[in-house]
C-alpha cells in the first residue's frame, strides 16, 4: 500500500506512514485532509479497541477508513479508488460493510473538520 500512497502518487495527496499520534500508531495518514487509512488483519474483527481508537480519531477531526489486508492484496486498485473517492468527498457518512469501515471526522458547525 505504501508504494501506492507515497510521494503523492494517489492524486496529489501527501501521506505519511507509521505515524505516532496520541497513544496510537497510524498506518497511513494524510494530515492535510485529516484522513487515516488503516489496514487490518483478522485479529481486528469486531475489535472494541479499534472502535474506541476510531472514535478518538473522530474527536480529533480525522476520518478513518479501514480495509482488510487480504482485500488490499487482492483488490489494490479498488482500495485505491475507494480511498481517492473518500478523499474527494464521496464518503461523508459512516459506512460499515464486510470489506470496509469508514468513520467520518467530526465537523464543526461551519461544516469544516
Amino acid at each position: 500500500m505504501w508504494r501506492l500512497l507515497r510521494d503523492r502518487r494517489l492524486s496529489t495527496f501527501k501521506f505519511r506512514r507509521q505515524v505516532p499520534f496520541g497513544n496510537y500508531i497510524l498506518d497511513f495518514v494524510c494530515f492535510d485532509q485529516r484522513f487515516i487509512v488503516e489496514i487490518d488483519g483478522s485479529q481486528h474483527a469486531d475489535s472494541q479497541y479499534d472502535r474506541a481508537r476510531d472514535e478518538f480519531m473522530r474527536e480529533q477531526g480525522f476520518s478513518v477508513i479501514r480495509f482488510w489486508s487480504h482485500d488490499v492484496v487482492k483488490g489494490t486498485r479498488s482500495v485505491c479508488e475507494t480511498i481517492l473517492a473518500a478523499l474527494e468527498g464521496g464518503l461523508v457518512k459512516d459506512v460499515v460493510a464486510g470489506d470496509l469501515r469508514f468513520v467520518a471526522g467530526k465537523r464543526n458547525k461551519g461544516g469544516e473538520v
